[in-house]
């Protein structure tokens, strides 16, 4: 009987011990795969920390210098707003300057006609100047100066000015154009505190001209000094309308010391101080007017809050009107920018009334 053949079959345990081991090799070869990723994993994101590390603190730098920059460019808004309202107000100031001089020339036959009326008067008033001036040349023989002034130095200056009369009246102009020669400046002392205002180099120099008139005051004569911006004051407390013995000059003393705490402010009108010299009896021999323009208004306050060269010719004449006839008037003009017919105008005045005109240099007296 012949051998039985055995059956071959694939799934044998031979088999299978193949099949297992190479299962368990591939699972051996991810693990070692696996491991050295996570190595290289853990290197590149050491260094990707410190990148994102780095770029943190830069923009934290960056951030805070972003605020710096916003902070200066908010000061810098303020500081430009600022300067463009003061542009603004100077170009305002310039355009009002350039209607003045545009308006001054249209004004040249006016002041003709006004000066021919003028020389109408000079006839009629001549033989009253010669009468005053002889007395006051008598009356400067007899009296002597009752105050003392020294200026810088010793220096004479010729001046055209005699102190003479028994009645002499002084005019300060007392305004805010008293506070400097410019308008960009008078508006900024305008707004400064008052020692600043007082400490005004333009209204020191008038402090120290009517000064100087003080003491050219004859001991025999009285005087009244008042100023005036809108208003009209006496110096002196309770001489409104009074005459004052000069005496031997104590009175004239008290009158600089109530003069040096007078603060210029407000607008010009020469109406209140013409008025208060028309209403003084006896009439002044002799007046004395410290100014630096043409008035910027009349006898009331002008609707527009600016006046140009021809109103303010206008507010002057119709002032002048109310002037008494045959009285000097010796005008002192500081100087004043953007009012070019202030000084012809009260030149004319000075020529008419006999009195005398200056326009002193920035050293006297």
């Amino acid at each position: 009987m012949a051998r039985k053949q055995r059956a071959f079959n694939v799934f044998n345990i031979s088999f299978l011990d193949c099949m297992s081991c190479g299962f368990g090799a591939v699972v051996l070869f991810f693990m070692i795969i696996n491991h050295s990723s996570q190595v290289r994993s853990a290197t590149v994101n050491k260094d990707l920390l410190s990148e994102v590390d780095k770029l943190e603190m830069l923009v934290l730098a960056g951030e805070k210098r972003l605020v710096e920059l916003r902070n200066s460019r908010e000061e810098t808004d303020n500081e430009t707003a600022i300067t463009e309202g003061l542009s603004r107000q100077v170009l305002s100031e310039v355009q009002l300057t350039q209607q003045q001089l545009a308006d001054m020339s249209q004004l040249t036959v006016a002041q003709q006609e006004h000066l021919n009326r003028l020389k109408a008067d000079v006839k009629a008033r001549d033989e009253e100047r010669k009468r005053l001036l002889q007395e006051g040349s008598e009356q400067e023989e007899e009296g002597g100066a009752l105050r003392s002034f020294v200026g810088q130095g010793d220096r004479q200056y010729l001046t055209g000015l005699k102190m003479g009369g028994k009645r002499i009246l002084i005019l300060v102009d007392a305004s805010a154009s008293m506070l400097d020669e410019t308008i960009v400046n008078i508006i900024r002392r305008r707004n400064m505190p008052e020692q600043q205002k007082l400490a005004s180099r333009k209204w020191q120099r008038a402090l120290a001209t009517v000064d100087w008139l003080t003491a050219q005051i004859p001991s025999n004569s009285q005087f009244q000094i008042y100023t005036f911006n809108t208003e009209a004051t006496a110096l002196l407390e309770g001489t409104d309308g009074k005459w004052v013995p000069a005496g031997q000059g104590e009175k004239l003393d008290e009158a600089m010391v109530a003069l040096r705490k007078v603060i210029p402010e407000n607008g010009t009108s020469l109406f209140p101080a013409v008025r208060l010299a028309a209403a003084l009896k006896p009439s002044p021999d002799n007046i004395y007017l410290v100014t630096d323009s043409l008035p910027t208004q009349g006898e009331s306050r002008p609707r527009g809050s600016k006046v140009n060269a021809k109103q303010r010719m206008q507010f002057f004449e119709a002032a002048m009107r109310v002037l008494p006839l045959g009285i000097p008037v010796n005008v002192i003009l500081f100087p004043m920018e953007g009012d070019a017919m202030a000084a012809g105008a009260f030149w004319q005045l000075a020529q008419v009334t006999g009195g005398s005109f200056m326009s002193p240099s920035r050293d006297w007296p």
